[in-house]
């Protein structure tokens, strides 16, 4: 990768703390670490962040999730190795990360409901918007 451009979490200390602090919160999620994990995997290959994949990739790993399932996220859909609850997620993640073409519609978030309370829908929401929000800054100052 280039050399960053731009030293962002320095520049704008504030603001870069209080999305760690957002972090942090998620970290403590009834939806548990590794889901969240597998999330910010998910957000971050849609976004094409390297340095992200490597990161989130290597924290699934540490944490025992299998080479297998991590190998099959960008085909989801298709893949044995993903429970009806993470596939409802995904479905929901992909629908934000591309908020312009999906509107969030209804399709994507009713199911949710089956499987999420309304306090996991938000962890769950800040954690695709979070993770989009650090890959925008990873890429767009070549971290």
């Amino acid at each position: 990768m280039s050399t960053l451009r731009l030293p962002y979490q320095t520049l704008s200390p504030e603001a870069y703390q209080g999305l760690s602090l957002t972090k942090k919160a998620l970290d403590k999620s009834s939806l548990g670490k590794s889901f969240i994990e597998l999330i910010y995997l998910r957000v971050s290959q849609i976004n094409g962040c390297a340095f992200c994949l490597e990161m989130h990739a290597a924290a699934l790993r540490r944490s025992g999730v299998a080479d297998a399932k991590l190998d099959s996220l960008a085909g989801w859909r298709l893949s044995a190795h993903f429970s009806e609850r993470e596939r409802v997620a995904l479905a929901w993640t992909e629908s934000l990360v591309d908020v312009a073409g999906s509107h969030a519609a209804d399709d994507y978030f009713e199911p949710l409901r089956e499987h999420f309370s309304d306090a996991e829908i938000a962890d769950l929401s800040f954690a695709i918007s979070l993770m989009s929000a650090f890959n925008r800054l990873a890429i767009g100052m070549r971290q």
